[in-house]
């Protein structure tokens, strides 16, 4: 099992993972989705977006806390090898 802090920016002109922003958990990941945060759409939009940028099944992602809020920590069950250099690349601006 594998934690990752996100900062979810809903009402993107596209999906884009990447970047860093400073939130409650630490440094968090920005996932930016085109979906709107209404019913759960962005967290959903999210969670799918960062299990494609993990390279894991939408299946392997779930959420574990900030349903209603932009900072969110989301869980990988079964990380692949690698996943946490991939995250903190993601994260800080290098090219994957």
């Amino acid at each position: 099992m594998f934690t990752i802090a996100v900062r979810v920016k809903p009402g993107a002109s596209r999906t884009r993972v990447g970047g860093r922003f400073d939130g409650p958990h630490g440094p968090a990941l920005v996932v930016a989705v085109h979906a709107r945060a209404v019913d759960g759409r962005a967290t959903e939009a999210a969670r799918r977006a960062l299990a494609d940028a993990c390279g894991v099944r939408p299946a392997a992602v779930s959420l574990r806390t900030g349903a209603a809020s932009r900072d969110k920590l989301f869980r990988v069950d079964r990380p692949p090898a690698g996943l946490p250099e991939l995250v903190s690349r993601l994260r800080d601006g290098s090219p994957p």
